[in-house]
Formats: structure tokens, C-alpha cells, sequence
């Protein structure tokens, strides 16, 4: 039996496809001025503000960038820290998201209660600051950039809901082929649980790529530093130079230009990654929202 769509119905359809590209554009908008702008030239952005089609090409703002030899070091730093903190943060707020969806699980409320506390409480900078230097000794260590944000607690609470909604009668029937608790959660419940772990996957990567406050406060080697800092120093070091110089006298400072190309740099990767998991977003997101 086909269907007859009524004229109400499709026309709200034309104005639903109607507003959202109108939304998608405006918000597409301002990544392609901050794109334009980043190759257009010093002068005219100083005269004139940001360019949507840049009218003096050039490249000199992403050659200023990356002619620092520190720059692809702190790439590589970045990667790994994103690569390896997130898979390592999905590992441990899983299994620990996991056991807390099983009510039949011992002091179950309690510890739901102190990982919302932690939500809702902080201990502090300063009480914070001497744990991870003075007790866990990580100060200058690649893990002082991971082992912080392994666990966020409104991550956790989203993949414990996604839990939730997988059928019982699987995991019972897990324990009755003789399969034990680890076993039953990698084969099993993993598998299962795509798209509440692409999910949260994006949040953490977001996370651990965008941060710059644990290598502000904990890294002193050259080595280590992570592109957003060291794109953050530039920034400041070019804006500075280019306020207290007469430029015209000297060779030019890209400094209005440099942060249009540093943007582009840093949301590059993720742009990169997103539309592969897109499809995993929507529905990892509201079934991990709302259980049922």
C-alpha cells in the first residue's frame, strides 16, 4: 500500500530541510572566514579585518608556523597523547561504568554517590597540583597528560545508561555457557556497545587533543609540550612583538594571520575524524541519555 503524503506534510518537510541548511550554513559561516583569513595577507587583515575569500593569497602565515622545528614534534606529542589517552580512558570508564549497571552489584549506590560527588566537589589546584607531583610523581612525564582525565564522571554515567539498555537475557546466557564476568565484557558487551563508545571516544579525544592546562602546569621539557600549547606561546609571543615593534621597519609579523592558520591546525585532525564516527553519535548519545 503506498503511502499518499498530504501537502501539510510535505511542506513542512521542505521547511524543515529548508531551515536546517540555513542553520548548517550559518554555522559553517565563520570556519571558512577563519579559513579564508588564514591565507590572506598581514596587511590587508590589519586594514580591513577577516577575509571570507582571502584577495592576496599567500601561505606565509602556515610557513611562519611551521618553520618552528618544535612543531611537528608536538604534533607527534598531541597524537599520542589523543591515541593512547583515549583508548586507555574508554578501557577504564568502561570497566567501571560496566559492573555499576549490574544492580546486583555490592555497594553499588555508594560508589555511584562518590563518582557524582567528584562531579558536583574539587578538591582544589593546589591539593590537586601536589598529588600528581609530589605522590604520583608524573611531573614532565608524557603521563601526567593522560592519566588526569581517564575518567570523566559525566562520561561514565552516559556509558553505564548505554549498559543498561543491553538485554539481560545475553549476559545470562553468557554466565550459563560458562563465560565469566571479563570474558562476558569483552565478548560480549564491547561488541555491543559501538556506538555508546564512539561516542564518548569523541568526547575524550576533543578533550585530550584541545587541552593545554596539564602541559602549562606540569611540563617543563621542550619535548613534550603538545601543539596547543606551543600554538598558544606562539600566539602570545607573536601578538606581543607585533604591539611593541614598529613592523613596517622590520620584517613582518604575521600575528593576526598566525592565529587563523593555528585554528585551522588544531581542529584540523578532529575534522578529520569526526565524519567517521558521526554515524555512531546520534544513537550512542540518546540511548545512553535515556534507558528503555
Amino acid at each position: 500500500m503506498v503511502e499518499h503524503k498530504t501537502f501539510g506534510f510535505r511542506l513542512f518537510n521542505v521547511f524543515n530541510y529548508l531551515f536546517f541548511s540555513i542553520l548548517g550554513l550559518v554555522c559553517l559561516i565563520p570556519f571558512l572566514i577563519v579559513l579564508g583569513s588564514s591565507f590572506e595577507s598581514e596587511n590587508y587583515l590589519k586594514a580591513n579585518g577577516f577575509a571570507l575569500i582571502p584577495k592576496h593569497f599567500t601561505l606565509f602565515a602556515y610557513e611562519t608556523v611551521f618553520q618552528l622545528n618544535t612543531v611537528m614534534q608536538s604534533f607527534l606529542v598531541s597524537i599520542t597523547v589523543t591515541v593512547l589517552g583515549t583508548l586507555l580512558a574508554l578501557l577504564v570508564t568502561s570497566m567501571l561504568a560496566y559492573p555499576l549497571s549490574q544492580r546486583e552489584m555490592r555497594f553499588r549506590g555508594a560508589i555511584l554517590g562518590f563518582v557524582l560527588l567528584t562531579m558536583l566537589f574539587s578538591g582544589g589546584l593546589v591539593p590537586w597540583y601536589i598529588l600528581i607531583t609530589k605522590y604520583l610523581h608524573l611531573k614532565d612525564t608524557l603521563w601526567v597528560l593522560i592519566v588526569p582525565y581517564l575518567v570523566n564522571p559525566f562520561n561514565m554515567f552516559v556509558l553505564k545508561s548505554f549498559f543498561e539498555t543491553i538485554p539481560k537475557e545475553i549476559v545470562e546466557s553468557a554466565r550459563i555457557d560458562g563465560s565469566g564476568h571479563l570474558r562476558t565484557f569483552m565478548s560480549i558487551i564491547i561488541p555491543l556497545s559501538t556506538p555508546g563508545l564512539a561516542t564518548i571516544g569523541l568526547f575524550y579525544a576533543l578533550n585530550y587533543w584541545n587541552d593545554w592546562w596539564l602541559s602549562l602546569n606540569f611540563i617543563e621539557s621542550d619535548k613534550l609540550v603538545p601543539v596547543q600549547l606551543l600554538l598558544k606561546k606562539m600566539i602570545s609571543n607573536l601578538t606581543y612583538i607585533s604591539s611593541q615593534v614598529d613592523t613596517s621597519k622590520f620584517i613582518q609579523v604575521p600575528a593576526n594571520g598566525v592565529q587563523m592558520a593555528t585554528t585551522i591546525i588544531s581542529i584540523g585532525p578532529i575534522i578529520l575524524v569526526y565524519p567517521y564516527i558521526q554515524r555512531y553519535f546520534v544513537k550512542g548519545l540518546t540511548i545512553g541519555s535515556i534507558k528503555g
